[in-house]
């Protein structure tokens, strides 16, 4: 494994959904039907989970390659924007059927989405591409940020294994994805499965601790990780079950905390550690995230993440 880290180009390819997001925050309450309500904040940036993780790997210094679909008209607006975190935007195809598009709505305690899928509806073409295959195999680490065809899965899945790739899966709220009992198997055929509790709720039927131990357990997959927003998170393994806890800040926006998270992990993974540290890596980034308006302007650098994991874990 050590020697095929050694040829990777690339840390980490994150392919999924790509999206233009509007953020509005500091909402006092959701309107009514035929009310308006004034936004005391507003962000326009990339977005979208796999824009998101990708930058929040690269804040930490991780070499990291995008895969996505974008209209031609935004693609110079991505590459230069996504090209100041230091993302290769290389992987990014435009497609006639233009970008997609989140308006998030951000009030102290909960947020909301409206969502244009628009060349997202595509990407399964994308991950049946040679060329495209052939450049995943090359890199340490695949995070998948969409609901994973499960056709796709079973042939691209055993392809990274045999190629000596890490895998990552963060369907996001995906109520049909997460209903259907043949996408347990993508779950479970990924090396981490990443979901919050209202995702666990959706494929188990509960969202409660037990209920995700004895998944991650009962199915043998060996670990689990489960995003508990402000509490932290879960990590199971065959013989434990643990909670970690976030650092306190001042919470402005949760847009893109989750993703955050993922970046977090992802960066432990890589470094070799255990999933306890992986937890507190992944809830530090998730927390200071959500300290700034947007899913971007949050995200630590390697310093940031050292310092407050010292203060918070202890070194």
């Amino acid at each position: 494994m050590a020697l095929q880290a050694t040829m990777n180009a690339f840390d980490v390819a994150v392919v999924g959904e790509v999206y233009i997001d509007h953020v509005f925050t500091g909402l006092a309450s959701w309107p009514r039907p035929g009310e308006e309500v004034l936004s005391r904040g507003y962000v326009r940036e990339p977005g979208g989970g796999s824009v998101n993780t990708a930058c929040g790997l690269a804040r930490l210094g991780r070499s990291v390659r995008l895969f996505g679909l974008v209209g031609a008209v935004d693609m110079p607006w991505f590459t230069a924007r996504l090209g100041d975190f230091g993302v290769s935007t290389q992987g990014l195809r435009a497609h006639p059927a233009g970008t997609g598009v989140t308006a998030s709505a951000s009030m102290d305690d909960d947020r909301g989405f409206f969502t244009y899928k628009g060349a997202n509806a595509e990407l399964g073409q994308l991950l049946t591409d040679e060329d495209v295959i052939a450049d995943l195999c090359a890199t340490r680490h695949v995070h998948f940020a969409l609901p994973l065809e499960r056709g796709i899965a079973q042939s691209l899945l055993p392809r990274l294994e045999r190629a000596g790739c890490t895998t990552s899966l963060d369907v996001g709220f995906s109520p049909e994805w997460l209903g259907n009992p043949l996408n347990r198997d993508t779950c479970l055929e990924v090396d981490y499965f990443l979901p919050n509790q209202k995702e666990c709720g959706l494929l188990l039927g509960s969202d409660q601790d037990e209920a995700f131990t004895r998944f991650v357990r009962k199915e043998g997959f060996g670990h689990g990780a489960l995003k508990l927003g402000p509490a932290g998170a879960l990590g199971v393994d065959r013989e434990h079950a643990w909670r970690v806890k976030p650092p306190r800040v001042v919470v402005r926006d949760t847009t893109g905390a989750g993703d955050a998270f993922d970046a977090g992990f992802i960066d432990a993974l890589l470094d070799g550690r255990d999933l306890n540290t992986c937890l507190e890596r992944a809830c530090i980034c998730g927390a200071l995230c959500a300290t700034e308006a947007g899913a971007l302007a949050g995200l630590p650098d390697i310093q940031q993440l050292g310092s407050f994991h010292e203060q918070t874990y202890g070194g």
